[in-house]
């Protein structure tokens, strides 16, 4: 054989020795590890979730002032430009 194409075949090969040493060394938690675990995600699942609802709540009233900011000078400049037409606000 040539060497490239042991080369093609060894590699797969290689491949497949590593994927069961590593399953070898593998080994399942015990229930107290996975307790542990499992706090630790469920802990760091409540954290994000508070952050992003923190997060959300600074946020939208700070849109909806700047949005109503926006509205109220929009729509002085639309009455002063045209003061027959008759402005509908679409927010609130």
């Amino acid at each position: 054989m040539s060497d490239k194409l042991k080369e093609f075949v060894e590699i797969p090969q290689q491949f497949v020795r590593d994927g069961n040493q590593f399953l070898t060394r593998c080994t399942k938690p015990s229930r107290k590890e996975f307790i542990q675990i499992s706090k630790a995600v469920a802990i760091g699942f409540a954290v994000m979730g508070f952050i992003g609802y923190f997060v959300k709540l600074i946020h939208i009233p700070m849109y909806a002032s700047s949005a109503g900011l926006f509205g109220s000078i929009l729509t002085t400049l639309l009455q002063q430009q045209h003061s027959s037409v008759r402005i509908v606000r679409l927010y609130n």
